[in-house]
C-alpha cells in the first residue's frame, strides 16, 4: 500500500513503557513497541520518537512534592534519555538501525541534537528517537515532540495512548462516553478535549500539522495509520 506520510514522529509516554507495572520498565512492553517500530521501519517510513519519563519521574508531579522546579523537570529529561538508551537497545537488537539525539549534551551516550544531521541521519532510513525534552525547564515532552516534528519536518504526529482515540470522556471510567474518530483543531480547544498540553496544541494549531491519537497496545496499528487507514481519531 501507499505511505499516507512518509515522514511522521511518534509520541510515546514514559508511562506506556512501564506497562501494568506503573513504574520502571516493562520489558515486555519495550519489546513489542521495538517489534511495532520495526514493522512501520521496514515500509519505509522516516521516523522519529519521543520517549516520555513519567515512569521514572515527572518533573511537575516532584515539584509539587517539595522539590524546586527547574531541578525536578532537569530530572525529568534524564529519566527520557534513560528511556530511549532502553529502547535503542532493544530496537538494535532486531536490526532497525538507531540514532538517540539527546536536548542537553552528553556525547558518551548519545549524539547532541542538530537539526541536520538528524535529517540526514532519517534520509538514510536511521529511526531517531529524541531525548532530553526541549532541553529547557518547564517544557513538557509533548512540546518537544511537536517542536522535533516541525523541525525535521515530519508530517504527522502520532499520539500513543492506551485508549483507542479521543472520546466524550474517559472510556476507562464512563461507559457512555462516545468515541471521536475526527476533530478540528477548534473543536478540540472549545470542547476542551487533553489532546495534548496547550502549548504543543498550539504550536500544531499554529503550524496545521496533524495529530493522530491512537492505542498503541493494537498490533500494526502504527503502520495502518501512516498507510492511510483510519485508525484512532484525527486531530486537524
Amino acid at each position: 500500500m501507499p505511505l499516507a506520510y512518509s515522514r511522521a514522529l511518534l509520541k510515546v509516554s514514559g508511562e506506556a513503557l512501564a506497562g501494568d507495572k506503573g513504574q520502571g520498565l516493562d520489558y515486555q512492553v519495550v519489546e513489542s513497541l521495538a517489534d511495532e517500530i520495526k514493522g512501520v521501519h521496514a515500509l519505509g517510513v522516516q521516523l522519529c520518537l519521543v520517549v516520555g519519563g513519567g515512569n521514572i519521574i515527572r518533573g511537575a508531579t516532584a515539584s509539587r512534592e517539595g522539590l524546586d522546579r527547574v531541578s525536578a523537570d532537569y530530572m525529568g529529561m534524564l529519566a527520557t534519555v534513560i528511556n530511549a538508551l532502553a529502547l535503542q537497545d532493544v530496537l538494535e537488537k532486531i536490526g532497525v538501525n538507531t540514532r538517540v539525539m539527546t536536548a542537553i549534551r552528553m556525547e558518551s551516550l548519545a549524539e547532541p541534537y542538530i537539526r541536520r544531521r538528524a535529517i540526514r541521519h532519517l534520509e538514510k532510513g536511521r529511526v531517531i528517537i529524541f531525548a532530553g525534552g526541549t532541553g529547557n525547564p518547564f517544557f513538557s515532552t509533548d512540546t518537544a515532540g511537536v517542536l522535533r516534528a516541525l523541525e525535521v519536518e515530519a508530517e504527522v504526529i502520532l499520539k500513543a495512548t492506551n485508549v483507542d482515540g479521543i472520546y466524550t470522556s474517559d472510556p476507562r471510567k464512563d461507559p457512555t462516553a462516545t468515541f471521536i474518530p475526527e476533530l478540528s483543531f477548534q473543536e478540540a480547544i472549545v470542547r476542551n478535549y487533553a489532546v495534548m498540553d496547550a502549548n504543543a496544541f498550539g504550536l500544531c494549531k499554529a503550524n496545521q500539522l496533524p495529530i493522530v491519537v491512537f492505542n498503541i497496545n493494537q498490533p500494526g496499528a502504527t503502520a495502518r495509520v501512516l498507510q492511510g487507514e483510519r485508525v484512532g481519531t484525527i486531530v486537524r
